[in-house]
């Protein structure tokens, strides 16, 4: 069935951004004085928000939520003068949005990266696109899988859960798609393994960003 309201993750699945997330995260940790880790396990590790991501880079015993803060004060300016150094879209996904766009289903965002980035991200690379709700990782509201960010990238459309899509690479996403009730589409393409995606039983795995759209669309 066609879709109505397609929810994207971003990272992974519309962007490949975990070379400067990295270079970032590593910046923090090398001024702090820890270990860097490789853009590989950067992969296994990115989607759960930053502060989960800077847990998880920082050694064990010193994962202290003053490290964390601390991070995060590297990071963000960081991150934000980097951000578009390596990170691109993925091949055919400007392409797969358009088409999706043109079909007259509505587009929206739903990611664990923190707000200011998502939107900066957003206006680079898909300015041209409207998206009915670009939201991320903001204070005060849960971070996925809890779908409460599913109800509100529905807000004002006036559809049904059986009319909504959510499409992502890890199974964060593919949790959030079950927890809210919408059909689930998982991407190969990204940071995660697809027996990660399999272990959530989505609707669809997909490896083209064609592909995709044709799952969307009902083609």
């Amino acid at each position: 069935m066609k879709a109505k309201l397609v929810i994207f993750d971003l990272d992974g699945t519309l962007l490949d951004t975990v070379e400067d997330l990295g270079a970032a995260v590593n910046y923090g940790l090398r001024t702090l004085g820890f270990p860097e880790k490789s853009t590989e396990q950067y992969k296994g590790i990115v989607g759960r928000g930053i502060y989960n991501l800077f847990r998880s880079a920082l050694p064990p015993s010193e994962a202290t939520e003053e490290n964390v803060a601390r991070m995060a004060s590297l990071f963000l300016p960081y991150y934000d003068e980097h951000k578009c150094d390596k990170t691109r879209p993925y091949e055919g996904v400007p392409e797969m949005l358009e088409r999706v766009a043109a079909s007259g289903a509505a587009l929206a965002l739903a990611s664990n990266k923190y707000q200011d980035g998502a939107e900066k991200l957003m206006a680079h690379f898909f300015g041209r696109l409207h998206f009915h709700r670009i939201l991320g990782q903001r204070e005060g509201q849960p971070i996925k899988p809890d779908p409460a960010i599913v109800d509100q990238c529905m807000e004002g459309l006036g559809i049904d859960r059986g009319e909504v899509v959510y499409v992502g690479d890890s199974g964060v996403d593919m949790q959030t798609g079950a927890n809210a009730g919408v059909r689930t589409i998982g991407v190969s393409w990204g940071f995660r393994t697809r027996s990660e995606l399999e272990a959530f039983h989505p609707s669809r795995i997909v490896d083209t960003p064609t592909e995709l759209a044709e799952a969307i669309l009902g083609d």
